[in-house]
């Protein structure tokens, strides 16, 4: 499937067809293709970057369709695999939730930490740990890609 270019998102390099490797949602996911554009809140004489997810509900492109600043994009990775690696070390009766880290970017600080104002914060940390676990290779795969890449920029 195509990913429009009339809309205000102006694609500049797309993935199509992405239901086919969408992780565990392959051919079962509305989201049919990632692009990196011109952002959609451009101003003329500002223009962004910006990442877009595109989802379509088998008719029409949806407006749950997603686009995000790169740095956005660059910090949920940071997230994820911050977060993967904290369940990786983790002892499993761990009952003191601790903040996880604080990485610092651009003078202050991502903090990352377990949501402990969440009522079911004991169950909710373990099926989350479960996911990681089953989708332990679907990620890996991803990260180790994604590793190389870093590695061929010099970073």
């Amino acid at each position: 499937m195509k990913i429009p270019t009339d809309l205000k998102h102006k694609p500049v390099v797309t993935t199509e067809n992405y239901d086919k490797i969408d992780g565990r949602f392959v051919q079962k996911t509305d989201t049919k293709g990632l692009s990196l554009g011109l952002a959609q809140w451009n101003d003329r004489g500002n223009v962004d970057i910006s990442a877009k997810i595109w989802r379509h509900t088998g008719e029409k492109w949806s407006r749950q369709s997603e686009e995000l600043p790169l740095h956005r994009v660059l910090d949920l990775a940071i997230l994820i695999c911050r977060s993967k690696l904290y369940f990786q070390e983790r002892y499993a009766d761990d009952s003191q939730y601790p903040k996880i880290d604080k990485i610092g970017l651009q003078g202050g600080a991502m903090n990352i930490s377990i949501c402990t104002e969440n009522d079911h914060i004991d169950e909710d940390i373990k099926l989350f740990d479960s996911c990681l676990h089953k989708d332990d290779e679907i990620l890996s795969e991803r990260l180790n890609i994604l590793s190389r890449i870093l590695k061929d920029l010099g970073i």
